[in-house]
């Protein structure tokens, strides 16, 4: 069984006692119903694409306009696929994970759902 990381350390030695977790790196304890509602898309949050497209958690979508990106010498491009995105709230409502740069936030007025 592999068990969450830990929400507040991120780290992976996370273990299961009755039911909560534990996290020995930083001592931090949780339930599995915290990880759950942590994971839940607040009702009230709706993220449209440049086009008014309705974007969900796991939709793959386009950028479609170059960004650059700080602490790197090239930008992402125009017509980058990015899949499996998470809804957050916030300015750069977008979490992601592009080949060549890694995890990154987007705002989704720059993406288009593919």
């Amino acid at each position: 069984m592999q068990y969450p990381q830990c929400p507040k350390c991120k780290g992976v030695n996370v273990y299961e006692f009755e039911d909560n977790f534990i996290c020995p790196d930083c001592a931090h304890e949780w339930t599995a119903l915290a990880v759950a509602e942590e994971d839940a898309i607040p009702v009230d949050l709706v993220v449209k694409d440049a086009n008014g497209a309705i974007l969900q958690n796991g939709d793959t979508v386009v950028i479609i306009k170059s960004l650059p990106v700080k602490g790197f010498a090239h930008s992402i491009k125009v017509g980058t696929k990015v899949k499996n995105i998470k809804l957050t709230d916030g300015d750069h409502n977008i979490d992601c994970k592009i080949d060549g740069f890694g995890a990154m936030a987007l705002k989704s007025e720059f993406v288009k759902k593919a």
